[in-house]
């Protein structure tokens, strides 16, 4: 299986991971929360909503175009802390972030 099609596959269990555990919107942040130039947009948007409105579509979208990928990758350990432990699904959650930036550990 070529990596490209392994990071498909991890993103796409994220996604389902997201569903399963009923933290999936139907509606997008507004505008203005696309625009912060924080990390992870701390300020403008939750741990969750980043990922699934921002992280995902931006990854699928280099993938789709067959831009370069991320060097390195490890939002795992952002998530960790940003999300709070009774979050529905976390520790699955946590697993596939995991499994997602372990791809990215050995282009270095």
């Amino acid at each position: 299986m070529s990596r490209e099609l392994e990071i498909r596959n991890r993103l796409q269990a994220i996604e389902q991971a997201l569903h399963d555990a009923g933290l999936w919107q139907n509606c997008a942040p507004n505008a203005e929360a696309f625009e912060s130039t924080e990390p992870f947009c701390v300020d403008t948007m939750m741990p969750i909503q980043w990922l699934q409105w921002v992280f995902l579509p931006r990854m699928q979208a280099l993938l789709d175009a067959q831009s370069a990928l991320p060097v390195k990758l490890a939002i795992a350990p952002y998530y960790e802390v940003a999300l709070e432990g009774a979050i529905p699904g976390r520790a699955n959650l946590l697993h596939m972030l995991n499994q997602l930036d372990q791809l990215f550990e050995h282009d270095a």
